[in-house]
């Protein structure tokens, strides 16, 4: 067969089998069934109806998807019952893809033609504008279990807004990553509140948004017309993955749900000096700066009696911000037992560390490290020298108090 036949009967061939198998298309699985029904799905398939005749605002970003990761816009839009207004975005935006204490502004969506209201540019709280044409405010966004976040401070001002122009708040609560069983101090010293920390919480609070909402509002006094539609199935106990729940970045340096667990650790050493990898391939899993001996601050700290973890040794070079282009080296956070692991307990650890070690890394912003802590006891007990045990022991009597307090308002078992 000389060439040109070849071809043409490859030809032929080729036309005939596209004749005979015609294309198709095979739907992308769906996501497994989850462990715990979110309190969005409890109110797409019940509460709405509670919503009958009235105009609804919607505060929420990437993370207000059901557990087949369907945005909860789509889904409230498909219910004509349901007069859906407004948008409302926290810090990062509507999409999250915003960087952190970047300014957003209000536009309208392109997709669904609604007013998105930013809550994290000129203004904090949604004002009498934005709320004037709204009966009811759902939130629906996940948080990270640590209080420096700013989500749950954005739903504190969504509630005070509520109260102050007589609207009524839903909490569609979603479940803490980092479990509800242990609390952490420092707790927040009023002095010291800023919109990373509004109440006197502790710094890992082991509560969902919703157990939050009721507590900010009974006390700490917003006294708004509040209604939490709590989830189905889920136990304090549950680390994410016990959920079943996809992980959706809630953030851009939170893209995996195990970044949450190094979050309330590592988040708490920038203004310290210490960098953290973020803006980078690892955010929150890395500790050190310039020219620090990270094989040295490896073995001292696995010599420490610091449950859940180990320290490797290393080096990173951040790819933005202030460190862009720097060979940083110190060591990376290896959780191994997630469930043991002390977050805020670490950071100390690794603070008293270097302030031992190698005092000159250290580069301290008073003002700063004292908003991020919520106190300034961390920094004075830091400089003069103090152990991590007598450090944690000394805010214990604050921290039993919240524990405490916090109880009446737990939903879950």
């Amino acid at each position: 067969m000389n060439r040109r036949a070849f071809l043409g009967a490859c030809t032929a061939c080729g036309s005939a089998l596209i004749a005979a198998s015609p294309t198709r298309f095979v739907a992308a699985a769906p996501m497994p069934a989850a462990n715990i029904t979110l309190g969005n799905e409890v109110l797409l398939r019940e509460s709405w109806r509670d919503l009958a005749g009235r105009a609804v605002g919607l505060v929420t970003n990437q993370t207000g998807v059901t557990s087949q990761l369907e945005p909860l816009v789509d889904a409230l839009r498909r219910n004509p019952a349901v007069r859906l207004r407004a948008l409302y975005a926290p810090e990062h935006g509507l999409r999250g893809d915003r960087p952190a204490g970047s300014s957003v502004g209000s536009y309208v969506d392109e997709r669904t033609g609604l007013p998105v209201y930013s809550l994290y540019g000129a203004t904090r709280r949604p004002s009498a504008a934005m709320l004037s044409a709204i009966d009811v405010l759902l939130f629906d966004i996940q948080d990270v279990g640590a209080r420096p976040y700013t989500y749950v401070s954005t739903m504190a001002e969504v509630m005070q807004a509520a109260k102050m122009f007589d609207k009524a708040v839903w909490v569609l609560d979603r479940p803490n990553p980092i479990g509800g069983t242990i609390v952490e101090g420092p707790v927040l010293e009023p002095a010291f509140s800023s919109f990373i920390g509004l109440y006197p919480i502790a710094m890992r609070h082991g509560m969902t948004i919703g157990e939050l909402a009721q507590m900010f509002n009974d006390r700490f006094g917003i006294g708004c017309t509040l209604r939490v539609v709590a989830m189905r199935e889920y136990r304090r106990k549950m680390l994410w993955p016990e959920t079943r729940l996809a992980w959706v970045q809630t953030s851009p340096n939170i893209p995996e749900w195990e970044t949450t667990i190094v979050y309330p650790t590592t988040g708490l050493l920038d203004a310290a000096g210490i960098n953290n990898g973020t803006n980078g391939q690892k955010p929150f899993k890395f500790a050190g700066t310039y020219r620090l001996d990270g094989a040295r601050l490896a073995e001292y700290l696995n010599g420490r009696p610091i449950p859940g973890v180990h320290f490797r040794e290393a080096g990173w070079s951040p790819l933005t911000g202030f460190w862009s282009g720097k060979t940083l080296t110190g060591v990376e956070l290896i959780i191994t037992d997630a469930q043991a692991y002390r977050a805020v307990r670490t950071a100390v650890e690794i603070l008293v560390a270097v302030h031992k070690l190698a005092p000159h890394a250290l580069s301290v912003h008073a003002e700063a490290l004292d908003r991020d802590w919520g106190t300034d006891s961390l920094r004075r007990w830091l400089l003069e020298g103090l152990e991590p045990e007598e450090i944690t022991k000394r805010w214990q009597p604050e921290t039993d108090e919240f524990r405490a307090a916090r109880s009446r308002y737990l939903l879950y078992d």
